[in-house]
């Protein structure tokens, strides 16, 4: 996973990862040792601002 530029650091996402790999200080920001890459943030997102960082990830 990996945020995009056009985030705003709303925190939207964060309370709906399960295995809480999101923190938002200013922009949201995935620990991709914790992401288990489910999709759940992406669903979320108000505005889009994340994405997977290659199609071969799962959904």
């Amino acid at each position: 996973m990996r945020i995009l530029n056009k985030c705003v650091g709303c925190g939207f996402c964060v309370p709906f990862c399960p295995v809480e790999a999101i923190t938002s200080y200013g922009k949201a920001i995935i620990d991709k040792n914790l992401c288990s890459e489910c999709g759940i943030c992406i669903k979320y997102c108000p505005i889009d601002a994340i994405s997977y960082k290659d199609s071969n990830a799962k959904l």
